[in-house]
């Protein structure tokens, strides 16, 4: 069987799987809570991480996905998920913070990448509808477990503890403090103990506030919902 024809069937397929998922802002949304929830149950260290991570690629992948991004970028993707989990697995196993740190830089990196592109979707969209509107929402949910990540990260590296008066935190320590810092409530029962603690969570202050003020509130503003349903409604009645 000729090979070209081979490949050329496999890209079609391949582009009918990613069509059913394009634009698909509900489930990146739902992908992006979930690993919210597991991101606040479990901790990111051991077996534990192994999940954590592979749900963290699920959402990466789906929303490269539904933003239509290019196949090649999204098997490029698909290869760096599977790398991450292998890495995690390795660090499980061999009980090696090093493999965990590497797999948390590649997947904070790929899961930024993916909400750029959701992002840029978001933004360069004719009509504001309600997949526009998770789209954006579920940008918005991920800047704070991409800090989480990151302040987990520089506390398994760094030699003192992350915030003052706590020895040891956990998981949910981190993501109880990235979403109270992302939407400046600030409680201040964590607090970073110094440096670049500091830097980052006032990074993600800036970031929260910009982010909400600007591009959530202003969709929003724009929203007519049911808009569409009378359109088709219109067209159906002149045909």
């Amino acid at each position: 069987m000729d090979t070209a024809a081979m490949r050329a069937r496999r890209r079609e397929r391949w582009l009918q799987r990613a069509e059913r998922v394009r634009d698909a802002f509900g489930l990146v949304f739902i992908l992006v809570l979930t690993t919210y929830v597991l991101a606040s149950l479990l901790e990111n260290r051991g077996w534990e991480s192994v999940v954590l991570t592979g749900a963290t690629s699920a959402t990466s992948v789906i929303a490269l996905t539904s933003s239509h991004a290019r196949p090649r970028l999204v098997h490029v993707a698909i290869w760096l998920s599977a790398l991450t989990i292998l890495l995690a697995a390795i660090g499980a196993a061999s009980d090696e913070r090093i493999w965990l740190n590497f797999a948390s830089v590649i997947q904070i990196s790929l899961l930024a990448l993916a909400m750029a592109a959701v992002l840029r979707r978001v933004v360069t969209t004719a009509e504001v509808g309600s997949r526009t509107i998770l789209g954006a929402i579920s940008v918005y949910t991920v800047l704070g477990i991409l800090f989480t990540f990151a302040y987990g990260t520089i506390d398994r590296i760094q030699g003192g503890p992350f915030f003052e008066g706590v020895a040891h935190p956990n998981g949910s320590d981190f993501l109880f403090f990235s979403y109270t810092t992302l939407t400046t409530t600030g409680f201040g029962n964590l607090v970073p103990g110094g440096q670049p603690g500091r830097m980052i969570s006032g990074l993600e202050m800036m970031i929260g506030q910009i982010f909400l003020v600007t591009l959530v509130a202003g969709l929003v503003s724009l929203w007519r919902p049911g808009e569409g349903l009378r359109r088709r409604q219109a067209e159906r009645a002149k045909g």
